[in-house]
C-alpha cells in the first residue's frame, strides 16, 4: 500500500470510530467475540507483539472473523481513532466493513 491508500484507510477507520462502529484494543475485541458480539473485521497494526498477533489470529480463526494486518503502526492506528497507541480495532458495521475491504484490495 502506498501512503495515499494508507491515509484513506485510516480516515475510514476514523469515521467508523466517530460513528461508534469499532471496538478498540485486543482485550476488548477478544471479550466481545467471546460474548457473541458481531465483529466483521479485525484490523491489526504492523507492530504488535508475537503474543498479541497470535491471540488475534487464534480468535479470528476460531470465530470466523476476517483479520488484516496493515502497513501502519499502533501510533498511526491510535491517532486515527483518537486514542493512545492501539494494537487492533474490530469493525462491527457492515457498511464500514465493505468500504474497508474495498480499500484493502
Amino acid at each position: 500500500m502506498n501512503n495515499g491508500e494508507i491515509s484513506t484507510l485510516l480516515t475510514t477507520i476514523g469515521l467508523a470510530a466517530k460513528a461508534g462502529k469499532l471496538i478498540f484494543g485486543t482485550g476488548q475485541i477478544c471479550d466481545a467475540l467471546k460474548s457473541g458480539k458481531k465483529i466483521l473485521l479485525i484490523i491489526e497494526s504492523s507492530d504488535t507483539s508475537e503474543n498479541t498477533h497470535k491471540r488475534l489470529c487464534d480468535r479470528a480463526s476460531y470465530y470466523g472473523v476476517r483479520k488484516e494486518q496493515i502497513g501502519f503502526d499502533s501510533e498511526a492506528l491510535g491517532r486515527a481513532v483518537g486514542k493512545s497507541p492501539l494494537a487492533a480495532v474490530g469493525v462491527t458495521d457492515e457498511g464500514f466493513f465493505i468500504s474497508l475491504i474495498k480499500k484493502l484490495q
